[in-house]
Order: C-alpha cells, then sequence, then structure tokens
C-alpha cells in the first residue's frame, strides 16, 4: 500500500508540473510553445484565442488626435467608471505599441490649426512621452505634409512646395534626423518610423517611382543614422487590388530602397478578404524577406453617428460588413485581422488600430458647439483653415470625427469590452451565450399577391454561431401597409423579447418587362444588337457584385469602342400610363451616349444617362408613357469610346393608372 500511494503521488506531481499556477488568476496554464497558455478568461465577449501569436507581436493603436480632443474637453474612464489616463487604460487592455502621425507644419500663417489633431512635431513628442511612461513603444509616422496624406493626395509640405527634386530630398532628410533626434532627446521609446502615410500612388508631391525610391531612401538614411536599431517601415494600401503588392515591392527592391518592413492598411468594409491579406503579405515577405504588418485597421460597433459629422462606415454602397455592426462584431473583426498577419509566419509582426478614442466633443444635436471645439482645438478631422492647404476636401467637408462609431471607447468615453480583444488574443475570452445580431429582411412582391412575414429569422449569437428564433411581427403594421399597396415599408419585429428586426418590404405593381433582370436562362426575349460595325462586346455575366440584385446582369466593355442597344417588344398590356426604370453602373465611359427609351403608337420617349463608377448605380426614369394598342417596345441604347465598361440590370415598366 506504500509502495502504491508513493507512486499515485508520484504521478500526480508529473501531472502538476506540466501547469503552471497563474498567481495573478489563480487559474492553471500549460505549456506550448516555451509560453503560457491559459483557459479562456471569463468576459463580457468572445474571443478566440490565436495559439501561433507570439509575445513580441504588436498590438497598436493610433491615438494621434488624442491631444486635441483633450483640449476639448473629452474625458476618458477606467473600466469601473473612474476617470483615468487613456494611455493606462490602454496598456491595462493590451496594447504595447502606440503610432502618432507628424506633419510638417498644420497651420495657417495666422497660427489657426488644420485639424485633425493638429499633429505637428511638438505633439508628437508629448504623445510619445506618455506612451513611452506606461511602458509602451512608439511608432511615428511621418507624412510628410502638412495635414492628411493618403492615397488620394501626397502633398508637399508648404515649405517644400516650389523645392527642386534634389533640395526637396536633402529636406526630407534633414528633417527626419532632426525630428527623430529631437523626440529621442526626451527620452521616447521608438521602436518604428514610418517613411510616408499610404504612399501607394505618391510621395511628397512625386508620382514617379524613381523619385519616390530616392525619398524613401532618403528617410530611411537618416533613420539609420540616428539608431539604427529603430525599424523603417514603408506603407501602403489596397491589398485587394491583384498585383499591387507585389508590384510595388518588386519597384523598391529593384530600386534598392533600404526598409525592415512593408506595412498595408487593411479596413475590412474596403479591403478585400482576409485570406488575401495573408497571402499578398506572405509573398512580399518570402520573395523580399521583410518584415510585414497591418499599420491601420477598425471596424464599427454602432451605427449611430455621435457628433453629427456622419461616418466613413457603415455605408449603403460599396462596402463590405461581414461581421455584426455590435461590440462583438468589432472585436472579432479586429481579432481576425490580428490572425491574419500571425497566418504569416515569423514575418508578421502586428496590427494597429487606428483612432480608437476619437470619440465625439459634444452630442450630435449640439453641432454649432462642437464646430466650435473642432475649429478651436482642432479635435475634427479638418477645420476651415485647412482650405487653404487642401481645398478640393477639407476646404468643403471640415468637421468632426467620422470614426466616433469605430471607436474602441463609447461616445462617453468609457472603454468598450472590444478594447480588450489586444490581451485576450491570447488567452481567448468566454461571455454567456446570447443573440448578438438579428438580420434584417427585404422581401419584394407584387401587389395583390399573399403577404406573409416568416415566423423566424436568422440571429447570430456572440460567438459567431449562426441560428434561427421566433419573432413577433406588428401585424397592424403590416396590414396597413397591404392596404396602402404599392410603396416601400418598414415592418418592425421583436426577437426574444427586446432585440428589433426590420422586414424592408417593397410592395411593387406588376413588372410587365420579362426576365427583368437577366437571371432567367431564356433570355430569348432581349434582343441586342451591335452598331457602326463593332463585334459583340457584351455578356450575360454572373457575378453578384457587378449586380444590382440577384446574380446576373448585362455586362459590357470593349477595348475598341462601345456601341449597343439592348430592347424588348411587351404585347398584351392595358391601356394606360406607364413608367420605365432601369439600373447602370460602370465607369472609363469617354464620349458618351447612353439613354433609356421606350416606343409606342408611333411615339418615343427617351431619357439620357450616364455612368459614375463601379457600384453608383444610376437609375434612369421615363414616366407617362401612354400606351394605346397594347404594345411598347423597351431598351438602351449604350455609346462610348474604347475601354468603357459597366453593367445593366433590373429593368421595370410598371402601369401607373388609366388613360384620361
Amino acid at each position: 500500500m506504500r509502495r502504491k500511494g508513493a507512486f499515485i503521488l508520484l504521478a500526480f506531481f508529473m501531472i502538476l508540473s506540466s501547469f503552471n499556477i497563474n498567481s495573478k488568476t489563480g487559474f492553471a496554464a500549460n505549456q506550448e510553445g516555451g509560453r503560457n497558455v491559459s483557459e479562456p478568461v471569463e468576459a463580457d465577449i468572445f474571443v478566440k484565442r490565436i495559439d501561433a501569436i507570439s509575445e513580441e507581436f504588436i498590438k497598436g493603436v493610433d491615438v494621434s488626435s488624442i491631444l486635441a480632443l483633450e483640449d476639448s474637453g473629452v474625458k476618458f474612464y477606467n473600466e469601473s467608471g473612474k476617470k483615468q489616463d487613456i494611455f493606462q487604460t490602454l496598456s491595462e487592455a493590451g496594447v504595447n505599441y502606440v503610432r502618432v502621425r507628424v506633419w510638417n507644419d498644420p497651420y495657417d500663417a495666422e497660427g489657426n490649426g488644420y485639424g485633425g489633431g493638429n499633429n505637428d512635431l511638438q505633439k508628437a513628442i508629448e504623445i510619445g512621452k506618455r506612451a513611452t511612461a506606461n511602458g509602451m513603444k512608439l511608432l511615428v509616422d511621418f507624412h510628410y505634409s502638412d495635414f492628411w496624406a493618403d492615397p488620394a493626395k501626397q502633398q508637399a509640405p508648404k515649405a517644400w512646395a516650389n523645392s527642386s527634386f534634389e533640395d526637396k530630398k536633402q529636406a526630407l532628410y534633414t528633417y527626419t534626423r532632426e525630428s527623430l533626434q529631437a523626440m529621442l532627446n526626451e527620452g521616447i521609446d521608438i521602436g518604428m518610423v514610418q517613411v510616408g502615410n499610404e504612399t501607394t500612388g505618391g510621395f511628397v508631391g512625386e508620382t514617379d517611382w524613381a523619385k519616390m525610391s530616392e525619398l524613401f531612401s532618403a528617410g530611411s538614411k537618416a533613420i539609420r543614422e540616428v539608431d539604427p536599431t529603430i525599424l523603417v517601415a514603408l506603407h501602403f494600401t489596397n491589398p485587394e487590388k491583384a498585383g499591387r503588392y507585389e508590384t510595388i515591392a518588386e519597384t523598391l527592391h529593384k530600386n534598392q530602397v533600404d526598409y525592415d518592413v512593408f506595412a498595408s492598411s487593411y479596413y475590412p468594409f474596403w479591403h478585400g478578404t482576409l485570406e488575401n491579406l495573408t497571402s499578398v503579405l506572405k509573398n512580399v515577405a518570402d520573395t523580399y524577406g521583410k518584415k510585414v504588418m497591418v499599420a491601420e485597421t477598425s471596424y464599427t460597433y454602432t451605427e449611430e453617428d455621435g457628433d453629427g459629422h456622419g461616418n466613413t462606415a457603415p455605408k449603403e454602397t460599396g462596402q463590405t460588413l461581414n461581421y455584426p455592426i455590435t461590440v462583438q462584431g468589432q472585436a472579432t473583426a479586429v481579432r481576425d485581422v490580428i490572425e491574419a498577419v500571425v497566418n504569416v509566419g515569423e514575418a508578421g509582426i502586428g496590427v494597429f488600430y487606428w483612432e480608437p478614442a476619437w470619440i465625439p466633443v459634444g452630442p450630435s444635436n449640439k453641432m454649432k458647439q462642437n464646430m466650435k471645439k473642432w475649429e478651436k482645438d482642432g479635435s475634427g478631422w479638418a477645420t476651415s483653415f485647412a482650405a487653404e492647404y487642401d481645398p478640393e476636401d477639407a476646404g468643403h467637408w471640415y468637421g468632426g470625427s467620422a470614426v466616433d462609431n469605430q471607436a474602441l471607447f463609447d461616445f462617453n468615453g468609457n472603454p468598450l469590452p472590444s478594447l480588450n480583444v489586444f490581451k485576450y488574443v491570447d488567452t481567448g475570452a468566454d461571455a454567456p451565450l446570447k443573440i448578438d445580431d438579428v438580420k434584417d429582411l427585404s422581401i419584394s412582391r407584387i401587389a395583390g399577391e399573399d403577404i406573409t412575414l416568416p415566423k423566424n429569422v436568422t440571429v447570430i449569437y456572440n460567438n459567431g454561431a449562426e441560428g434561427t428564433a421566433a419573432v413577433t411581427w406588428d401585424h397592424d403594421a403590416l396590414q396597413q401597409a397591404i392596404s396602402s399597396g404599392v410603396g416601400s415599408y418598414v415592418i418592425e419585429g421583436v426577437v426574444e423579447g427586446s432585440m428589433v428586426v426590420k422586414a424592408n418590404l417593397q410592395i411593387n405593381p406588376k413588372n410587365d418587362v420579362a426576365n427583368p433582370s437577366f437571371e432567367a436562362s431564356d433570355r430569348s426575349m432581349w434582343e441586342i444588337t451591335y452598331k457602326n460595325g463593332t463585334y459583340p462586346h457584351t455578356s450575360y455575366q454572373q457575378k453578384a457584385s457587378d449586380a444590382k440584385s440577384g446574380n446576373y446582369s448585362l455586362h459590357f466593355y470593349s477595348a475598341d469602342a462601345v456601341d449597343f442597344q439592348v430592347e424588348q417588344t411587351i404585347t398584351g398590356l392595358e391601356p394606360g400610363s406607364y413608367k420605365l426604370s432601369m439600373f447602370l453602373q460602370g465607369g472609363d465611359a469617354g464620349n458618351s451616349d447612353m439613354y433609356l427609351y421606350a416606343s409606342t403608337g408611333g411615339k418615343k420617349y427617351r431619357v439620357d444617362t450616364s455612368v459614375n463608377g463601379w457600384v453608383n448605380w444610376s437609375h434612369p426614369e421615363i414616366g407617362e408613357i401612354l400606351v394605346l394598342d397594347g404594345t411598347v417596345t423597351i431598351g438602351a441604347s449604350i455609346k462610348a469610346s474604347a475601354g468603357a465598361w459597366g453593367s445593366l440590370d433590373d429593368f421595370a415598366l410598371y402601369r401607373v393608372r388609366d388613360v384620361e
């Protein structure tokens, strides 16, 4: 018995030795890859642990606007509701790096700031000192501009505007070296420096890649001379564009640009899939031996606008919102971006969240009060004073924060549970299971048809699982819509006693166009004619992203010239007044002549239209088409120069009223 007891005791200690008891939390952690791996912590959100993440992985935030916000009276709190320095709160949430933008001279001649935080060197020094005091490293993001630098604008600073290229290059070198040294002299822990911001199509007013490369090299040289241990990063965007990063990386290599980190912006609603992000970054890392990271990301947690200025997301068109617009959805989106960079391998070094603290300076119903603060303190994205430097953008749209609904703090400065995603990716986090989001419905019916709403709707739980739940609809509102007939209606329902779901109900008159959206395989009712000797250059394309509805549209493109008409003759119509419409999108249509038309009773009706970019749908309409003999030919004529492209979809012919 003593020998058996000793054996059991030895086995117990062998098992115990495979665990570490975390003295701070009291729970067990096993060993994986030489680091402690904890059981998921109890939290307000679900976060799936990222197994391969390293202890050195950068979990960064860009809080460049913070000083201007504080000047405008914005306060921040900790999870207990007590006022606390935001840098301490960030550090406690697992953030280990702070990014700060630097503009050369973001002021007019009278000293009025351009806004966006008025981020000059002195502001960067103050932010850097506070980050360092709270144990976080600093990434210095030199824009080499006096205001925002991004893919659409890369304007040289006012002081360099009339300089020769060689003088500009020398000025960039000197400015970088002196600015960086000034920051280091203040004891700031600088780990990385960006030479430019989103320099995908230009840099300091130059668009030729040979000159851009020389400017990159001048900045890199200055950083190496000040401190060779500081990482040099170059920053680009639009990873979803096929071949873009491969071409940029190859160009930098051929031009012998010295840098360490290839950084990308990645906003989930704009920049394609995470799988593609991992792929293009891994290609750069493997081919050229560079570290890679995401320098900017964010996601929405609410559709509400906090300050009355309007938000960049969500928008009705051109954005992909694959996560619920909730705090949980925001946390999952950030977690997945981190995982996408981790999946690159050792070269994937980090992710920065862009402006998680850019919250309102006042409520949305106090616009005059808010505007005064934005103008005085620079706490909005731009002031009216910026118009002298950026007349096309800031000159028209100056104002507050367009990302207050993407912050990791609520509108009152309290940290959202999603802020803790930076530490939860190490441990994982579990929360009580609940419905996080309910998917609204879009229902289209023809007037006179039986209209019922489903008894169950699709729901998304906070652990990411999808399911269904019973819904109670507003029966009176539905009956009122049915009685009213043709029109658009929103019918609300309630799920599990509190969550509201909406059914967007469209009641249409009978559409007399056969196969109006080209979804049915029989398209013989449509006749396409190519004019003026052009060859066939249309197709019934199966691509939902290019269609107004469904999966198909009539797509056109020609490297020579676009010139065709598509039409359908409709018979057996009741006499009356009709309305015709269609949807059209596309681009690169020089010298265009495009119109929607209808012919009946010897009379032709026509309305001109045009294309304005991808999925910016034009919706031409012709009203008061008088049909007396029951027959009408409807169609569209599309003519444009070589290279024009686009798609037509959703033709509709509705009877409006009887003949008077």
